[in-house]
């Protein structure tokens, strides 16, 4: 088994992503399932493009992409997908797509196929917040999420079964400083703790448990 970890680089003024700190130390195995490492552009299209090809190089039979969610004070896993493109600011390159699909004639939301509830669960167990999250915004995390999860169900299609799923997690301490007051943060260690259960919840688990996830707004 592969599971194939992906985290953005610095964007939105920021000198570091909590998202790719955290995959650069990741093991390079995990309950005896392969761990790849990408790091990945913050840049409509080229996201994609970097992790479908790494896709068709290393055929993972899960990706897992890490993204930052300023203002989020815990680890929250991804439900789904939306088929839009709203950027409130430009991504790395200066583009800022405005109601555009991420696929073309795509359907309108994938749901993701890795156990968001078993992650959820086993993260918690071992003391740190964790939730499911309705929401992967509209900027480059929702380009992705969405992305990778039609890459997923286009190659599941052709026989060669792949799940994905995505996970946004806090700022860290330092990233929080000169923001607003109690602005929300996680330590690097907590959040690759966190990263690591998450994976193992995914090996551990090929189907999802049935537990409330479900939030009232």
């Amino acid at each position: 088994m592969k599971i194939l970890v992906t985290g953005f680089d610095p964007f939105g003024g920021e000198k570091v992503n909590p998202a790719l700190e955290a995959i650069k130390l990741l093991p390079a195995e995990i309950l005896g399932t392969k761990i790849l490492k990408l790091e990945i552009p913050t840049v409509v299209g080229k996201s994609l493009a970097k992790i479908t090809a790494a896709v068709e190089q290393e055929n993972p039979d899960v990706v897992l992409s890490i993204g930052q969610a300023g203002g989020r004070a815990d680890i929250s896993v991804e439900r789904i997908g939306i088929n839009i493109d709203d950027c409130r600011i430009p991504d790395n390159e200066g583009n800022q797509p405005i109601d555009e699909p991420v696929i073309q004639d795509g359907p309108s939301a994938y749901f993701v196929t890795i156990p968001i509830k078993a992650i959820v669960e086993k993260i918690r167990e071992h003391k740190i917040p964790a939730s499911v999250s309705n929401t992967a915004g509209t900027f480059i995390c929702n380009h992705v999420c969405y992305g990778v999860a039609h890459l997923a169900a286009q190659r599941t299609a052709a026989g060669k079964p792949m799940k994905s799923g995505f996970i946004h997690i806090p700022f860290l301490p330092e990233q929080a400083i000169g923001k607003p007051l109690l602005t929300p943060s996680m330590s690097v260690e907590t959040i690759l703790r966190g990263i690591t259960l998450a994976l193992e919840a995914i090996i551990e688990n090929n189907t999802d448990i049935k537990v409330s996830g479900g939030k009232i707004c």
